[in-house]
């Protein structure tokens, strides 16, 4: 019999290095995945490149924490002509929303103007940050939430930033990927460390609407 997903299944599953995927958007089961070698992220050494360096200095986009969570999952679970399957079905929507709910599960927003054109979305378990998946409907707009994310995580003292996998898109900006043993000793010393994804100061409330967005230094 499957147990059904519940925030507790989930926060321990990771605590293991264990995490839920679907075979597609419209499949109601999940399976859980253990892989051999994991993608990370080191936070010391993410790369902007120059153009994306431009593209954050010119202001186009507004940032956002965790003010349209759900828009972001949803929009994650979309097909795409690059994505045609999701692994994302409705009771990991549902799930990961009851996480944001009790604070453990956290959204960047990317806004051109009122629309919402980028964003990622993860889950955080002491001072590590599990990153899920991110989406983009105008260029550059997933990097340049993944960019405040790297700061926020940065500035609230979090130690790992797990990317699940590694893709040529996040290779480029500095993720590499890590054996399971490896993996599994640095995830223990990050889950039994204290970290906040609201230390940032301009957004105590870690909600606060597009208007306010100031950047993290480049």
């Amino acid at each position: 019999m499957l147990v059904p997903l519940n925030p507790n299944l989930i926060l321990n599953a990771y605590a293991c290095g264990i995490f839920p995927m679907a075979e597609d958007r419209d499949d109601d089961d999940v399976f859980w995945v253990d892989p051999e070698t994991r993608g990370v992220l080191p936070l010391d050494r993410f790369h902007v490149s120059r153009s994306l360096k431009k593209t954050i200095r010119s202001g186009r986009f507004k940032i956002s924490v965790n003010y349209h969570f759900r828009s972001v999952i949803e929009a994650c679970a979309e097909s795409t002509s690059h994505r045609p399957n999701s692994w994302i079905n409705d009771s990991i929507i549902n799930v990961y929303c009851e996480l944001q709910n009790m604070g453990h599960a956290h959204s960047v927003e990317c806004w051109d103007g009122k629309k919402l054109v980028g964003g990622l979305y993860g889950v955080s378990l002491g001072a590590a940050f599990f990153g899920e998946s991110m989406f983009s409907r105008i260029s550059d707009a997933s990097k340049v939430a993944l960019f405040h994310l790297v700061g926020r995580l940065k500035h609230g003292g979090f130690k790992l930033l797990d990317t699940q996998f590694i893709t040529p898109h996040l290779a480029k900006l500095g993720a590499e990927e890590m054996g399971r043993k490896i993996y599994l000793d640095k995830l223990q010393t990050a889950i039994k460390s204290k970290a906040n994804f609201c230390s940032l100061s301009y957004s105590p409330s870690c909600g606060v609407p597009p208007t306010f967005s100031p950047s993290p230094s480049l």
